[in-house]
């Protein structure tokens, strides 16, 4: 079983170099490596010119148009039966390969997913969203790693499909948010198993800092009104819950002028985040940085949530987007 390993890549020589460290390293060397230039202006042509030797690596340029279909077009570059997905940010374990391969040989799925980690050598901030994007506190929880969903949405970062559903789909839409959670979702509408692999986790080394964070978030945020716009019933409470975070903290914001103890129950949830964050990461750096990445993710996708509602529901504009010009960020 071979594997065409496809990297979206914009601007990240250095991390590049990382992500092709690590497949270095892999136990199964049965793949090659698609990486798609998406209209760099800091090109990673001599990082990939170091392991020409040690991968079968094919490079390319393209006019910068996104992440999903610069996707599409690695994948018409590859030549396997089963393409990976991986975003440029992360670090590939050893045993990814091996065991993605042992899973397939036993399944009869058509598109898996993997969750996501954090290396000790991971930056405080990095650990802290990291937490944030998995925290039953947040609104991580299923990125993590769940066996007890009915469904699973495999997101782009790390995700397998098989070339026959790929072509099927004719790949990813044109979203610039959101586009893994339509190709999910239209993966499932075709037909098509998808399932998660708990051992076929990578190390994502996510945003750098709080600002590309909250960008990240809130255009999640949006992503999810145009997603139920393009798959009506896709629409669940618990996509709603961040929003209702905003607006209760706005109202509890403005009672506290009049009662002032009603402080304590923000107080009592960044409490809550530092002792679960303390007790998963053992720093108390990261668990204090965790407390600002979980209010940045929550009032970030809330915030995009409530403001896609509103455009696009209430008022019946267009699809639209924040930090346009970022979606790599």
């Amino acid at each position: 079983m071979y594997f065409s390993i496809i990297i979206p890549l914009f601007n990240r020589p250095n991390e590049l170099d990382e992500l092709l460290l690590s497949l270095c390293n892999q136990t199964n060397k049965q793949f090659e490596v698609v990486i798609a230039e998406d209209g760099s202006t800091l090109k990673s042509d001599k990082v990939v010119e170091k392991y020409k030797d040690k991968l079968s690596i094919i490079y390319f340029e393209k006019p910068n148009s996104g992440p999903g279909l610069t996707r599409n077009k690695g994948a018409e570059k590859a030549n396997y039966e089963w393409l990976i997905f991986f975003d440029s940010d992360c670090i590939i374990p050893e045993n990814y390969i091996e065991n993605v391969t042992t899973f397939l040989k036993a399944s009869s799925a058509d598109a898996y997913g993997g969750p996501d980690a954090a290396l000790t050598s991971f930056t405080p901030i990095q650990k802290a969203i990291n937490y944030s994007m998995t925290s039953f506190f947040t609104t991580g929880g299923i990125r993590g790693g769940s066996k007890t969903l009915d469904k699973f949405y495999p997101r782009s970062f790390n995700l397998g499909v098989s070339r026959k559903a790929f072509d099927t789909l004719n790949g990813y839409g044109k979203m610039r948010f959101g586009e893994d959670i339509d190709f999910s979702l239209r993966l499932l509408q075709a037909g098509f198993k998808t399932s998660l692999i708990p051992d076929a986790f990578v190390y994502h080394k996510r945003r750098a800092n709080l600002r590309q964070f909250f960008k990240q978030v809130f255009n999640s945020g949006i992503a999810r009104i145009d997603l139920h716009l393009l798959h009506p019933g896709s629409l669940k409470l618990v996509h709603s819950l961040p929003a209702c975070f905003v607006m209760g903290v706005a109202v509890i914001l403005i009672l506290s002028l009049f009662y002032p103890i009603l402080l304590l129950l923000l107080i009592s949830y960044s409490i809550i985040v530092f002792i679960d964050s303390l007790i998963k990461n053992r720093s108390i750096k990261v668990a204090l940085c965790s407390i600002a990445s979980s209010w940045v993710q929550l009032v970030g996708y809330g915030s995009g949530f409530i403001s896609a509602f509103w455009n696009r529901l209430i008022l019946k504009k267009g699809e639209y987007n924040a930090f346009e010009k970022k979606f790599y960020d």
